[in-house]
């Protein structure tokens, strides 16, 4: 009895001493793991939109446009190649288009003989240029179908060779980011390859305006008379700035009362055949439509297109197909 008593004590005071003990602020603390909805167990936020100036600005020596030299063993001899002095395109950037205005360059390539291609020989050569030009890849992603079909002309007139086949792959798209400009390349591979360079630039209106007089002693003394009339890219709309030209043809119809015309729409070859004759037909009748809503009646004025049929300049050049672009005045008997 009395050596059970005396261990009963023995037991009550080390578990007084136990509690005694100090707390050890050393001991490593684990949190309980976070609730699911908890601020510490969300997931990851969703990825931002691009953000243009997170790409640094480069001040890096170049040469002259488009700027690229095809890697060795690749060639865009016998493929489709060409050069816009001012056009539109939509670079594909995280998930929607990003329209880019300015002088481009289209081209299609493929391997020179006994070269097979590698898609990732191809990627690999334009990134470290793009690198050494001070730029960046910013977007690599598919371009889903219906997006490219709500383009319409904005791709048929001359972009498909350079859109390439984004259907069965990706577009990559590089930004180099300069005070002078940006420059955007797309980029696309799949058998062949396609890419689009462009040099972000503002519009610059060309077009002369001809006064009533010279435009009759034109009609005079040739019979006709073109009018270089600026409309949106692969559109029928009339830019704001062509408007004073089509006041200056309402005058003289109205200065001459018994004077008939027809208004003729040309294009350049750019682009698909059949397009680019809907496509001067569209704008033959737009401009006659913003004639006679200066007060000139529809009957002294017909509309016609003619496509890229009767070119009065070499398609080869710019200067060539800026003329050929163009809406006459042709007198009527």
């Amino acid at each position: 009895m009395k050596n059970a008593t005396r261990a009963a004590l023995v037991l009550a005071f080390l578990v007084a001493l136990s509690a005694c003990k100090p707390h050890d602020e050393s001991a490593p603390v684990v949190d309980a793991p976070a609730a699911a909805g908890t601020e510490s167990g969300a997931a990851p936020p969703a990825g931002k939109a691009f953000d243009i100036d997170s790409v640094p600005v480069s001040n890096v020596a170049l040469g002259e446009f488009p700027y690229i030299r095809l890697p060795a063993g690749y060639s865009s001899r016998g493929f489709s190649t060409e050069t816009k002095d001012f056009a539109r395109f939509p670079f594909w950037v995280k998930g929607e288009p990003h329209w880019v205005e300015g002088q481009m360059y289209l081209a299609t390539f493929g391997t020179e003989a006994g070269k097979s291609v590698s898609e990732y020989e191809v990627k690999k050569n334009f990134e470290a240029l793009v690198q050494q030009m001070g730029g960046q890849k910013i977007s690599e992603e598919k371009i889903p179908g219906d997006a490219i079909k709500g383009w319409g002309e904005e791709i048929t007139q001359g972009f498909n060779s350079g859109l390439g086949d984004v259907y069965n792959g990706p577009a990559m798209t590089y930004l180099i980011r300069r005070d002078d400009g940006n420059i955007w390349i797309h980029l696309a591979i799949s058998g062949t390859g396609s890419y689009v360079v462009a040099k972000e630039k503002g519009f610059e209106a060309t077009a002369g305006l001809l006064p009533a007089a010279e435009l009759k002693q034109q009609l005079d003394d040739t019979g006709k008379v073109a009018l270089q009339v600026n409309f949106a890219t692969a559109s029928t709309e009339i830019l704001p700035d062509s408007l004073p030209q089509i006041d200056q043809v309402a005058q003289l119809l109205k200065d001459d009362p018994a004077l008939k015309l027809a208004v003729n729409g040309h294009t350049d070859n750019s682009g698909d055949g059949a397009q680019n004759q809907r496509l001067s037909e569209g704008r033959a009748h737009a401009v006659v439509a913003a004639i006679v809503s200066k007060g000139v009646d529809a009957a002294r004025l017909g509309a016609k297109g003619f496509g890229q049929q009767q070119p009065v300049a070499d398609n080869t050049t710019e200067e060539g197909k800026a003329k050929n672009r163009r809406v006459e005045l042709v007198k009527q008997q």
